[in-house]
């Protein structure tokens, strides 16, 4: 055997093994190629349908353990590649990735159905099922076979074999197109960009921002010049601060015309493809539209629920977002321009420090990307115990060199989990930022504990020098660590039920209730300190900030409502051929969405929706959970405490720990001892004085 030939056998065998070393093992990292995903991936999915077979072919009456904890015990070597894959796909995709991704996503859909659609595997399911509550099981095992009956039925288990054929084509089309949709968006990011000449395009932007189009440009083989990349984290800050008013619309219409250019990255025809056959998957499962099949699993269980929150917002919004534009129109008068969308950051910018003496490029200099991690950490530990050690770089591998790994450990020393934290914008990254899971905790074949990561996309600025953050990224930060708690602290048994494997509209209510710890003034005096200075942020700066809160709100909530409306009327349409453009145009007339705002996603390049089933008709979700957020932030200011020890020990039990072990009502409920106040929702974003 040659040496290449050496090497993948030795790649193929360290991603099917177990994960070694400390920490009840590690990815293999340092040992894997990328060309052996496939056929690690093929060998794991072969691995797993032969312990299927052996599970639906017991001939032993099914129970609990040979069945539902069978079923619990399968696919672990599946598990561990996927772990590995998703990384690769997520935060390195290059042109190899990218094929490997292509080829194995209809691959993976195809074994899904095989093990969703085995009629004698869900016969025993459906045994067990039926006879949950006469059992011995405890609470927890009741659950898992409540979600696993479920997740069969909603997935098609119980239909006759030919739709099943049909539904099992369906969603690996829909797996070829997601991937498809989220590679030329990635193109679209990765290849378009703005290339700043000449110092005089530089005026208005801060330095920060300067040294990182530097970077950029650096990156890109242009040195002397500054790029302005088309990922938010580029786009966002250079939209609120340059003068040069043609740059911005360049720069603005290059963000919001990814995947709508009529070219070889166009998505539109993919999408029309895709909301066909989800409506007609949603027919073959006996649901009117896709967004009725979506929200059957979710807190909301209707459409109609989630529409009547947005709607409910929806007005007061526009309202204040005519209010907003008339205050920066006074100040766009004296340029001798009419506010377009390009203008909004702008202009919005200039009023806040008129009306507030608040320019964001004052906090800047306060908001370094280590500190706030440090101050991220302090909250874990105030609020649940942990404390997290770093780990040098040879202690853990990892597959860049911008990933560092932390050791959470609870009040006792104790190892909790590790978390993996992958900062930096780099080519071939997804855009955005996001947690992933690359094991879930569980107790069911011992002691297991969780690996979980944070990935964002900073821009790295002059060297040798801190990172600095804007306040929305570094919200962000703290709404991203949230979800990585949410993993870390799981305490249930069986992996299905474990971390943030909840309904969609519940997800987000952990990360973004941790997003308020920020404004927390234990965490701004000792965490948000001068990068030149080390001085603290001023307590005038800091009341300037609490006085400006909702400063904009009617702007935020409109880009973002207007983004979930599409998602659900989308998704309600059922089998009518959509054009996305069109459709994103009369919907948004027949809303009145004013013109001087753009959907925080538009339809071409809305990823929440379009490169997987995941948010789609579920995009709301952000809005339903900030309605129990709302309530709950209450609960912490109203104590005169913002780490109150009993309310924190029941936010880590209710809902931290808890996972899928309950309805996540109930869990609420536990944490707050009432369902939520929806008034509260209100009175945070500034719409309106409601009374309880």
């Amino acid at each position: 055997m040659n040496p290449v030939s050496n090497q993948h056998a030795d790649s193929l065998k360290a991603l099917l093994a177990p994960w070694s070393g400390a920490y009840g093992g590690v990815p293999p990292f340092a040992s894997v190629q990328i060309a052996d995903l496939p056929a690690a991936l093929q060998s794991a999915m072969d691995e797993q349908l032969r312990e299927i077979d052996a599970i639906a072919h017991n001939p032993l009456a099914a129970d609990f353990e040979n069945t539902l904890a069978a079923l619990e015990a399968s696919g672990r070597t599946l598990d561990r590649v996927l772990a590995i894959y998703h990384i690769y796909t997520g935060c390195m995709s290059d042109e190899t990735v990218q094929a490997v991704e292509r080829e194995m996503e209809p691959r993976l859909a195809a074994f899904h159905d095989a093990i969703t659609q085995n009629a004698m595997l869900f016969e025993r399911i459906a045994a067990v099922y039926a006879q949950r509550e006469q059992s011995d099981l405890t609470s927890e095992q009741q659950r898992l076979t409540w979600v696993q009956y479920k997740d069969f039925a909603r997935a098609g288990a119980q239909l006759d074999s030919v739709a099943k054929q049909r539904l099992s084509a369906i969603n690996q089309r829909l797996a070829g197109l997601f991937t498809e949709f989220s590679q030329r968006i990635l193109k679209d990011e990765n290849d378009t960009y703005v290339v700043l000449d000449t110092t005089t395009d530089l005026l208005g932007l801060p330095q920060s921002e300067i040294d990182s189009a530097a970077h950029e440009a650096a990156e890109r083989g242009l040195p002397g010049k500054w790029v302005i990349g088309n990922t938010r984290s580029s786009v966002e800050p250079f939209l609120t601060y340059a003068v040069n008013r043609t740059l911005r619309e360049r720069v603005w219409r290059n963000f919001v015309m990814r995947g709508d250019n009529s070219g070889p990255t166009d998505t539109k025809q993919l999408i029309t493809e895709i909301l066909a056959l989800r409506a007609e998957r949603a027919q073959l499962l006996g649901h009117a539209t896709h967004a009725h099949w979506q929200l059957e699993d979710s807190m909301a269980k209707l459409p109609e629920a989630a529409a009547g929150l947005l709607n409910a917002l929806w007005q007061p919004a526009v309202s204040r977002v005519h209010e907003e534009v008339a205050d920066m129109q006074q100040l766009a008068n004296d340029d001798g321009i009419r506010i377009a969308a390009w203008d909004y950051r702008y202009y919005a910018e200039r009023v806040r420090k008129a009306r507030y003496d608040l320019d964001a490029t004052e906090l800047k200099p306060y908001l370094q990307l280590e500190q706030l991690r440090e101050g991220m950490f302090f909250v874990a530990n105030r609020l649940f115990g942990l404390r997290f050690v770093a780990l040098d770089s040879g202690q853990v591998p990892v597959y860049h060199p911008d990933v560092r790994v932390w050791e959470a450990l609870d009040q006792n020393d104790q190892h909790v989990g590790l978390w993996f934290f992958d900062p930096y914008a780099r080519p071939g990254k997804q855009s955005g930022a996001w947690m992933s899971e690359y094991r879930s905790q569980h107790y069911f074949s011992g002691r297991t504990t969780p690996i979980v990561s944070n990935n964002a996309n900073f821009i790295r600025g002059k060297a040798g020098e801190p990172v600095l953050i804007n306040w929305d990224d570094a919200v962000t930060l703290f709404h991203e660590f949230g979800h990585a708690l949410h993993g870390l602290l799981s305490n249930v048994s069986y992996p299905t039920l474990a971390g943030t494997s909840v309904a969609r509209d519940f997800v987000e209510f952990p990360s973004q209730l941790l997003e308020h710890w920020l404004m927390a003034p234990e965490v701004l005096d000792r965490f948000a300190r001068h990068y030149q200075t080390g001085q603290a942020m001023p307590q005038a700066l800091t009341d300037k900030i609490i006085r400006a809160r909702n400063f904009n709100q009617g702007f935020a909530t409109l880009e973002y409502l207007a983004s979930a409306m599409i998602d659900m009327e989308l998704h309600l349409a059922g089998d009518i051929k959509i054009d996305a453009d069109q459709f994103e145009q009369v919907t948004l007339s027949r809303l009145n969405m004013p013109e001087e705002v753009v959907m925080r996603h538009r339809t071409p390049h809305f990823s929440h929706i379009f490169a997987s089933d995941g948010y789609a008709a579920g995009y709301y979700s952000y809005l339903w959970a900030d309605t129990l957020v709302a309530d709950a932030w209450e609960a912490f200011t109203s104590s005169g405490d913002l780490f109150d020890a009993v309310l924190a020990e029941r936010l880590r039990t209710a809902v931290f720990t808890t996972g899928n072990r309950q309805e996540p009502d109930v869990a609420y409920r536990s944490f707050r001892g009432r369902d939520p106040d929806v008034h509260a929702l209100l009175r945070k974003r500034g719409f309106a004085a409601v009374s309880d």
